[in-house]
């Protein structure tokens, strides 16, 4: 085989879904071992539309996991809430109709828009969900492109935002119905972690807007008036519909997003219906964030995540 036919044979296809956030791609078969040439174009369509998909892939739990291996170093499914035994990688997403319509704590875990695990001082860097049982309608997820959140703003609240730092941590629940086991769980691995409101991308150099609804709970050094302010600015800032681009599942869907420059939200109508929802989750080992004045996020409480 020559260098070109090898070439075309791992040329996929990009097909671009709105103009700023996510693409699908085509042409490539993930339950098998990718190239080099296959990896790399994967990778920098990541990096260049924070989420990429792909339909038609039947894996395996097994094979997911070599997947993710190909992309880096698969966490434990959960840090706060656990993981399986037997793929201590994988986290279930899973909602079936007789049971947890009215749980709390998992509406709670699928819905609002948030960055996956940002109480950690490293959050996962990637996240990649794979679908398997999906109802005929409902249930799509979303994701916002936090760079171009950060590049819509004005160049003097860019300049203000880069000196800021938030704290993140999870959220204690106030639900009678929920808050002893929830609580429990989060007062057992607490993470508390101050980042930057700013960060700087660690493979593209571009600046994100590092905020999210789910874990910040105030930004260091302004008062609770300015604090709660400012986040609520930021936060309806963000929900632009040009940055964002809304994904339909099938049965066999892979959404891969770059953790460190999106958000997501699994949209809750889900569990205004009898449909069962299965999907499973694997996030990839991130590093420090470094704001854009070079210094890195600083632990509060909690250890790193470390790979499984």
């Amino acid at each position: 085989m020559t260098a070109q036919q090898s070439t075309d044979i791992d040329q996929i296809k990009i097909t671009p879904l709105s103009v700023h956030t996510g693409a699908e791609i085509s042409g490539v078969n993930l339950c098998r071992p990718l190239t080099s040439s296959q990896i790399s174009q994967i990778r920098q369509a990541l990096l260049q539309w924070k989420v990429i998909f792909f339909r038609d892939q039947e894996l395996t739990h097994a094979e997911h996991v070599s997947l993710a291996k190909q992309f880096g170093e698969p966490t434990p499914a959960h840090v706060v809430f656990g993981s399986d035994s037997e793929y201590p990688e994988i986290y279930p997403v899973v909602k079936h109709r007789t049971a947890q319509a009215g749980n709390v704590t998992v509406r709670r875990a699928w819905t609002g828009w948030h960055t996956d695990i940002t109480a950690a001082i490293n959050p996962p860097s990637a996240s990649i969900l794979r679908s398997v049982v999906l109802p005929p309608y409902g249930g799509d997820t979303q994701w916002l492109n936090m760079v171009k959140a950060f590049e819509a703003l004005s160049p003097p609240m860019q300049k203000f935002l880069s000196s800021l730092r938030a704290i993140h941590q999870y959220r204690r629940a106030s639900s009678p119905k929920d808050k002893s086991a929830y609580n429990d769980l989060i007062d057992a691995k607490a993470m508390v972690s101050e980042h930057p409101l700013v960060t700087v991308h660690p493979e593209t150099s571009e600046r994100a807007l590092f905020v999210n609804a789910a874990y910040v709970d105030h930004i260091v050094g302004l008062t609770p008036r300015e604090s709660h302010c400012l986040l609520e600015y930021l936060l309806e800032h963000c929900l632009q519909s040009e940055f964002m681009v809304r994904f339909r599942w099938s049965a066999g869907s892979v959404a891969f997003w770059d953790n460190r420059a999106t958000q997501h939200q699994a949209i809750g109508d889900i569990f205004e219906t009898d449909f069962d929802r299965e999907l499973y989750r694997i996030t990839l080992n991130g590093e420090i964030p470094v704001g854009v004045d070079g210094r890195e996020s600083t632990a509060v409480s909690g250890e790193p995540i470390k790979p499984v």
